[in-house]
């Protein structure tokens, strides 16, 4: 009997292995919990994960499109740019990679499609970024930050009547304090909040909030501090606001890191997360050929010499070396020949470049030890798919600091990142820049691991007669002058800037008024 006993319960025991697979038959016809979410609002307080599919497509491009803004946003605190220029500089950026029109914008409210297409993209690549920067205490912290910037540019630009029936939905905790309080209070208000008149004191509204919620405003000594609440006036709701989306940000960044284990599993997802996290140091830059084309410019082999006044110190540091022992090692030559590459060198010019400058060898010795290899990068040998994709692209500022450290002897990477700042220092005073302001500035940037933040700022001190031309006859528009996340486009700009050309979309317009007018002599001859 005991043995029965013991068998029977063996049998109605449930297998934990199976606990997931009970009721499979409801589970398959079980309304889904996934679905699209409606924006209500502009603004994001970013609570609710998002829930609906989108392709992996959607999700590598709208991180990178965000994960740009929040770049440009970092780099303009980094320059100690004021409010009012990092707005100036940021609205054209957010118009291309992430606009956020407010329900105005559209006759049917936020029941626009447009509207709700661009509030999803801000939704879902937050989370995404989320995800992706939630792995160590430094990216969340960063990410953190910048996030809150982004939040705060974006509540104190927004419409007012929206931004109103935005915080009324987030029932913050608060309490509104009533009117004879307020009057009790008056002076001790009014001598708490400095530049606040006394019918603004009586008549506006008031928030009673703990202290702790609003350290910036208390570190500022602008609120009245009572048994531990502070009175906080209207003006000044942004703070609760902001303290609230940052105490929001953090907890969820906290519960990404722990659920981010979990996605070790998925083949698709890891690589984009890896790949978007270690752009957060130098975001990732293509580059395509109307980025590197250059109208007029006679880029061959023996104007090389002269080009390199543009070029950033990256490969004007591979150029000297080059010039100086007639050879560079391999990945020097792949990071100087995808350069020239990209600058329109031909690979034919590129060819007599290289043999030129290896002038300690035979033709037969760079026949068969180089040559093979520049074809290649060109696309004109190696593999179908090598072909057609026509070789390889330039290396952006994120490839070079990340991916194959110089070793000795090696002259390739990024000299902010692999010089000592003594070299570093030598090697920018050999190419000019000798202001002492400035290379107190690098080394802070190189200290705190902001190369391109350096380089950037090389480049502003030695094109600051051109940038002051450009912004003050608006022959540029602020779009082009981001900051500079590739060599190529480095190139380029100083080139435009240098030979006093235009760039951007006014560039093209008058390149098209030129080919029209071209077409029109060409009819009048006829």
């Amino acid at each position: 009997m005991l043995d029965d006993r013991m068998i029977r319960q063996e049998y109605n025991r449930i297998d934990p292995k199976r606990r997931s697979t009970l009721d499979y038959k409801k589970k398959q016809f079980a309304t889904p919990t996934y679905k699209q979410q409606d924006y209500p609002h502009r603004l994001n307080y970013y609570d609710i994960p998002p829930t609906a599919e989108i392709t992996l497509e959607q999700f590598e491009q709208w991180a990178i499109d965000r994960l740009r803004i929040l770049a440009e946003l970092e780099a303009c605190s980094f320059r100690n740019k004021t409010p009012a220029e990092s707005v100036a500089h940021l609205q054209p950026l957010l118009q291309k990679w992430l606009p956020l029109h407010s329900n105005t914008f559209s006759s049917a409210g936020a029941h626009d499609q447009n509207l709700k297409l661009e509030r999803q993209k801000d939704h879902y690549s937050h989370f995404i970024l989320r995800l992706a920067f939630s792995s160590t205490e430094d990216l969340r912290r960063r990410f953190a930050r910048i996030e809150s910037a982004l939040f705060k540019l974006r509540f104190q630009h927004d419409d007012a009547r929206e931004r109103q029936a935005f915080v009324e939905s987030l029932k913050l905790d608060w309490e509104v304090v009533p009117d004879d309080e307020k009057r009790a209070l008056t002076a001790d208000l009014l001598n708490a909040t400095p530049g606040l008149k006394r019918h603004e004191a009586e008549e506006g509204g008031w928030f009673s909030v703990d202290f702790e919620t609003v350290p910036e405003l208390v570190e500022g000594r602008r609120v009245f501090l009572k048994a531990g609440k502070a009175y906080v006036p209207a003006r000044e709701q942004l703070s609760i606001v902001l303290a609230g989306f940052n105490a929001n940000l953090e907890k969820g960044l906290e519960i990404a890191a722990r659920a981010l284990p979990r996605l070790d599993e998925d083949d698709r997802l890891t690589p984009i997360l890896n790949h978007l996290s270690k752009n957060f140091a130098t975001p990732d830059s293509t580059l395509s050929d109307s980025d590197s084309t250059l109208s007029g410019a006679q880029v061959n082999a023996s104007s090389i010499d002269a080009f390199t006044q543009h070029y950033p110190l990256c490969m004007r540091n591979l150029h000297m070396t080059l010039r100086k022992n007639s050879h560079l090692k391999h990945f020097g030559r792949l990071q100087y020949t995808l350069f020239l590459k990209g600058i329109g060198l031909t690979l034919e010019d590129c060819l007599i470049f290289w043999r030129q400058a290896f002038r300690l060898i035979t033709d037969d010795t760079f026949n068969k030890e180089y040559r093979y290899n520049i074809r290649h990068v060109y696309g004109d040998v190696g593999g179908d798919a090598n072909r057609r994709g026509r070789g390889y692209s330039p290396f952006s500022c994120q490839k070079i600091l990340t991916e194959h450290p110089p070793g000795s002897g090696e002259s390739h990477g990024c000299p902010y990142r692999h010089f000592s700042i003594e070299n570093l220092t030598t090697l920018l005073q050999r190419t000019g820049a000798n202001d002492r302001d400035l290379l107190r500035g690098v080394k802070e940037d190189v200290e705190k691991k902001r190369y391109h933040i350096a380089c950037n700022r090389v480049f502003e001190w030695s094109h600051k007669a051109d940038l002051k031309r450009v912004k003050d006859d608006g022959s540029w528009p602020t779009a082009e002058l981001d900051t500079i996340v590739h060599p190529n486009t480095y190139f380029k700009r100083s080139y435009l800037l240098k030979t006093g050309a235009r760039a951007g979309p006014v560039a093209k317009e008058e390149k098209e008024e030129e080919e029209e007018e071209e077409e029109e002599a060409d009819k009048m001859e006829m």
